[in-house]
């Protein structure tokens, strides 16, 4: 049943309801009869008209959506204006009616007023009480879609980030190897495809499984071991519970480009990247070293940090952390930047399946 019949059916019901009453304490007093029962008619009319009248006010003019301070006094205003018409229109009648009753009753216009102000007020009430809610409701709501909206949207912007640079690089590299070792530049050429893809796609996913991403970044990281051969060494080392978790798309290749960028290109004798994940607490956490000095974040880090930062917030929120810090060298292995993320587990998709963890690469 739609709202607008609803609200007829209480109408007629409600305003029927206060006339019985009514006529039920006439005929108590023995003042029941044909005029009464004509008046109680011409009071549902009324009750109905006037009250339908006060719902295309406060709906022309939004009172709903004012603040209480301002609401109150336009409905304490309606109902004593709802009250007085209903009292100048039964007093006349009543006193033709009933003319010896009002001779002892100075107070009656009073007594009146009180009477359909009970009533107005319970009407008024009601009615102002379920739309200002219902309103509130609905603006609670818009904010929300809006608010989803918005992240979403800068999810869809954040999601699908590939260095230009990058490509530029890899296809100079491609392009250096076709008649060298027509082989290898082919398998280039299909590395570099899947990255390309992968990249489109990740405005229309919000998160992939950990393996499919480690896939992007081995692709990634063999184009860069084209280009830097022996001064780049990746291991990548994997918890087999992890690798059905579901991860942002493109982050974990984000920041593996990054730390080439800002830490084994800058390294006299090159680098490595090591990238490991792990289950603890119920957890996923994924532990990125790699040759380099930290320095500024807003220097070293680029786009790849604020990337993570916000990506990881947007979809996890708190639950989601992310760090970068410079480790302390003592091994003697030289400056290690580590970049550590904490992603919470989700219902959906997140599977504890046991799998071969991927081998090492160098």
């Amino acid at each position: 049943m739609s709202k607008q019949k609803i609200y007829w059916y209480c109408q007629i019901a409600g305003w029927t309801l206060v006339i019985i009453v009514e006529w039920i304490g006439y005929w108590l007093q023995g003042l029941f009869g044909e005029e009464v029962f004509w008046l109680g008619i011409a009071n549902i009319i009324l009750g109905i008209s006037l009250t339908h009248l006060y719902r295309l006010i406060i709906k022309r003019w939004n009172w709903v959506k004012l603040p209480l301070i301002r609401l109150v006094p336009r409905v304490a205003i309606s109902v004593i204006v709802l009250a007085a018409v209903m009292s100048a229109v039964n007093i006349p009648f009543d006193k033709e009616l009933y003319a010896d009753i009002f001779v002892n009753e100075p107070n009656y216009i009073f007594g009146y007023l009180v009477i359909w102000g009970k009533t107005m007020l319970a009407w008024v009430l009601s009615y102002t009480a379920y739309h200002y809610v219902e309103q509130n409701r609905n603006d609670e709501i818009e904010k929300l879609l809006l608010k989803t909206s918005v992240r979403e949207t800068e999810a869809k912007v954040l999601r699908s980030q590939l260095n230009p640079h990058f490509v530029f690089n890899a296809l100079n590299s491609i392009r250096a190897l076709v008649f060298e070792n027509p082989t290898k530049a082919q398998q280039g050429i299909t590395q570099l495809s899947n990255l390309l893809r992968n990249s489109l796609l990740a405005d229309r996913r919000k998160t992939v499984e950990l393996r499919e991403e480690i896939k992007t970044v081995e692709d990634y990281l063999s184009l860069e071991k084209v280009r830097y051969e022996d001064r780049l060494t990746s291991y990548i080392d994997l918890d087999s519970r992890t690798l059905f978790w579901q991860v942002p798309p493109m982050m974990l290749q984000t920041l593996v480009e990054n730390a080439i960028k800002h830490g084994v290109s800058k390294a006299v004798g090159g680098g490595f990247i090591d990238i490991r994940s792990s289950l603890e607490s119920d957890k996923l956490h994924i532990t990125i070293r790699n040759t380099g000095v930290l320095g500024d974040k807003e220097a070293s880090g680029g786009f790849g940090l604020a990337n993570t930062s916000q990506r990881l917030d947007l979809l996890y929120g708190h639950e989601a952390h992310f760090k970068i810090y410079q480790e302390n060298d003592t091994q003697g292995d030289g400056p290690i930047v580590c970049a550590e993320i904490t992603i919470p587990a989700q219902s959906e998709g997140m599977f504890r399946r046991e799998k071969q963890p991927l081998g090492a690469r160098s």
